[in-house]
């Protein structure tokens, strides 16, 4: 899909589904409990996303102890609330009003994690606030993870390989960026989970993106349409006589055009204009950064990716960076 992915329908389809779901299973029980939950849907990842809001919610309780007469952080007392949490575990009863909300969190997440993969690894990564993120946190989340785990799974990895309890959001970013390259990651086919969730309420895939905007008009955007204009008529002439040392010696010092992409980008290109295959936007990218000029390089574009829309902002963005790249 080439549009971005509308969090308005994705909340819809959510609250449609799990309300379907829990008027199913409370009209005959007032509450569930904890095997009941792992299994209460055929999609795992579902249930463990309700697990994981469990977790957490126990852990925000935990935090809140505090006492000027009691210290909670003495080893013997966490064990203690450790051994608590795991009796608890098994101890699970959830009404229906309590548990709807968890169930509509479960998933959208599940939902989003299969339709935007990218964003919502850069969610995960932004998500604990302060510019921070530890080791321990991020494990924790991939724990639950049972689709598109493969990229931040690897990204613990790296961290307890190199002993790092904490690194800032762009460090791990950074860290992201070199594993998408190497693992070659391409999200999993979403058709099978559907079918999964279509066995309850039908899916309806394209509702769950928003429509592409409108092209903007020349009277709004001048500058932009006046320099494609440039570049397009460039790309159309004669090729210019082979680049001086000096010009080959500045675009070096210019580097590499991926190098120059944030991961942002390199998320939203690869979802928009390379239908999620991080392996095919990478070998398009080395390319493109092998051409020497810009003229060679929107002829490459135009005739290996013809059906690309080329009034999308990714589009125009993506042009952008070449045409820096090349300047």
């Amino acid at each position: 899909m080439d549009e971005k992915i509308s969090q308005k329908e994705i909340e819809l389809y959510s609250h449609a589904y799990s309300t379907l779901l829990t008027e199913g299973f409370f009209a005959k029980k007032d509450q569930i409990t904890g095997p009941e939950i792992l299994t209460f849907t055929d999609i795992r990842q579902v249930n463990l996303f309700i697990v994981r809001e469990l977790q957490h919610t126990w852990k925000q309780e935990v935090l809140k102890l505090k006492s000027p007469y009691f210290n909670y952080q003495a080893e013997e007392v966490k064990a203690a609330l450790l051994n608590l949490q795991n009796v608890l575990s098994n101890h699970i009863a959830i009404s229906k009003n309590d548990f709807l909300p968890l169930l509509k969190l479960a998933v959208a997440r599940t939902l989003y994690l299969l339709l935007a993969p990218y964003d919502y690894f850069s969610d995960t990564l932004d998500r604990h606030g302060n510019g921070y993120l530890t080791t321990a946190i991020l494990k924790d989340e991939v724990k639950y993870m049972k689709i598109n785990q493969a990229p931040l799974e690897n990204l613990v990895k790296r961290l307890e390989e190199r002993k790092a309890e904490l690194v800032t959001g762009k460090e791990a970013f950074a860290l992201l960026d070199h594993i998408l390259e190497e693992v070659n990651f391409t999200p999993e086919e979403v058709d099978p989970y559907l079918d999964q969730f279509s066995q309850k309420l039908q899916v309806k895939i394209n509702k769950f993106f928003n429509e592409k905007p409108k092209a903007p008009s020349a009277e709004i955007r001048p500058a932009l349409k006046s320099e494609q204009t440039r570049i397009f008529a460039e790309a159309t002439q004669p090729e210019k006589e082979p680049s001086t040392l000096g010009d080959n010696l500045a675009r070096q010092k210019a580097g590499r055009l991926k190098d120059g992409l944030t991961i942002n980008q390199k998320f939203m290109f690869t979802k928009i204009l390379f239908k999620g295959d991080f392996e095919i936007f990478t070998n398009a990218i080395n390319y493109l950064d092998s051409l020497d000029t810009l003229s060679r390089a929107l002829a490459y574009l135009g005739d290996t990716y013809p059906h690309w829309d080329r009034e999308s902002e990714e589009y125009e963005e993506f042009v952008e960076v070449l045409t820096k790249r090349f300047s």
